[in-house]
């Protein structure tokens, strides 16, 4: 007779499988349907991974089959997102493309093929192809912006910078739009020193914008420099630009990462004074932040000072309520909030919303109320269940008597009910859970384990000591040379 524990094996081996093969039908299939997956297929089966751009285009160019297919722009555009990390079978694909009797590239795709040699670090390609569309009058600005964050991603923000310069050569003209691209290019790689000296040379003949003075803030606060981004509040007005709600959050936000909420409270009196009144948004992080720094009387201070200005609420400040209210061991408060305060105030509930409550009713030990919850999200059908919705009930099954039946019951769910795959913490949180002294159940954690490198999950170096710790008390040799193995290629 087949124990317990093993059938729980063969069950978790045979969902793990169903939820690979349930993933890889809904990540391709329709995509693929769409465009007509014999042609994709067709084409893919000839280009030989590694070979060149040349030899790749000779490849197409020559095949009857091939020279056959009735392209299409929405064909060619799934080919380059399937070789988007193969610059060589993507740059012969294009040229076979192009060369195709009758077909002519949208402008879009010719941005795309600069996108991947950029993104492959093929910036002497990414010139000579640029140079193609310049005789070609096909560069836009949207192309320019790629060329310049693919400069700045790659190190190399003077030449990002000396592209901007090259604007004319390329019919573009130097506005307050084109300048805007290079300066944010530059802040998001944190290169906002030079995105300023580079301004104060420009602005004297380039007007800048709100948005110019928004893209400063961002990078001042991206390099948590706060202050800064405070000062850079000032200049915008000298410039008659008015700060909006954005300008301030995204400072608050950086004080928030500090913990500096002194200067958190002084920049909400300051955005009231200066007739720009924070929204929900800007509550929300100040409530969150001090959520997480377990100031949870000054975080629901917050939630009231929110209500009393009458700024609508919406689903993610309340989904950071009942968070914080779960935290503070207010639980009925959260309830109230959930089923009557949202409502009231014509607020849906989303995946955060019942996984918040599904948790808070775990930590507190009410298992009952936790399932109820998430029998009404099933129910109500206004959203789905996530991997992190079942995580603190999969927690409830090693809380002091293990409890495998519910074990099996929720991974039944997961997979073949929902078809969600399982991630990293999960896998973790399982196979830690199996192999505590009182639970043992270590033929079932290295099932999971191998399962997880299957997926091409890469298990944690300290889940694996312990499984490995674990296989040795068993005496499973076989399983405890496996492990040993893998953790010397970590």
């Amino acid at each position: 007779m087949i124990s317990w524990v093993q059938h729980c094996l063969k069950n978790t081996q045979f969902l793990i499988k169903a939820s690979i093969s349930s993933s890889l039908f809904h990540a391709t299939g329709s995509s693929y349907q769409e465009v007509g997956q014999c042609d994709i297929d067709i084409l893919i089966a000839k280009v030989h991974v590694g070979s060149s751009d040349d030899e790749v285009f000779q490849c197409l160019v020559n095949d009857q089959e091939c020279s056959a297919i009735q392209l299409s722009d929405d064909l060619v555009g799934k080919l380059l997102h399937r070789f988007k990390n193969d610059w060589r079978s993507a740059l012969g694909s294009f040229r076979w493309a192009a060369s195709h009797p009758g077909y002519k590239h949208r402008p879009d795709a010719y941005d795309t093929m600069i996108d991947i040699l950029g993104k492959m670090k093929q910036m002497d390609k990414m010139r000579e192809f640029l140079e193609e569309m310049r005789e070609n009058h096909l560069v836009t600005l949207n192309t320019v912006a790629k060329v310049m964050r693919r400069f700045a991603g790659a190190g190399r923000w003077e030449d990002a910078v000396q592209t901007f310069d090259e604007l004319g050569k390329f019919g573009l003209e130097k506005n307050t739009k084109s300048m805007n691209l290079l300066l944010d290019t530059l802040c998001k790689e944190n290169k906002v020193e030079q995105a300023r000296e580079i301004f104060l040379e420009l602005k004297s003949h380039i007007l800048p914008d709100a948005h110019t003075f928004n893209i400063f803030i961002h990078g001042w606060c991206k390099v948590n420099r706060g202050d800064e981004a405070h000062w850079t509040i000032q200049e915008m007005k000298g410039h008659g630009c008015r700060p909006c709600v954005i300008s301030y959050s995204t400072i608050i936000q950086s004080y928030c990462q500090k913990y500096n909420f002194s200067k958190v409270y002084e920049l909400l009196d300051e955005m009231v004074a200066q007739g720009c009144h924070p929204n929900s948004v800007t509550y929300t992080i100040v409530m969150c932040w001090l959520s997480k720094s377990q100031e949870f009387e000054e975080a629901l201070q917050i939630a009231e000072r929110m209500k009393t200005e009458r700024c609508k609420p919406d689903t993610h400040f309340y989904n950071c309520l009942i968070h914080t209210l779960g935290q503070a061991g207010k639980v009925q408060d959260a309830v109230y909030v959930f089923e009557v305060e949202m409502l009231k105030s014509g607020v849906i509930p989303n995946a955060s919303t019942y996984n918040s409550m599904i948790s808070m009713f775990c930590c507190h030990d009410q298992e009952h109320k936790a399932f109820n919850v998430l029998k009404e999200m099933e129910d109500m059908n206004l959203c789905k269940p996530d991997v992190q919705t079942y995580y603190p009930l999969l927690k409830l099954c090693f809380r002091t008597n293990f409890k495998e039946g519910l074990l099996s019951m929720l991974l039944n769910d997961i997979v073949n009910k929902h078809h969600l795959s399982l991630d990293l913490s999960t896998y973790s949180l399982l196979i830690h859970g199996l192999c505590k002294p009182k639970v043992n159940k270590i033929e079932w954690a290295y099932q999971l384990f191998e399962a997880m490198i299957g997926q091409d999950i890469l298990p944690r170096y300290q889940t694996c000591r312990l499984l490995l710790d674990g296989v040795r008390e068993n005496n499973m040799h076989d399983a405890a040379e496996r492990i040993e193995d893998f953790m010397k290629k970590l």
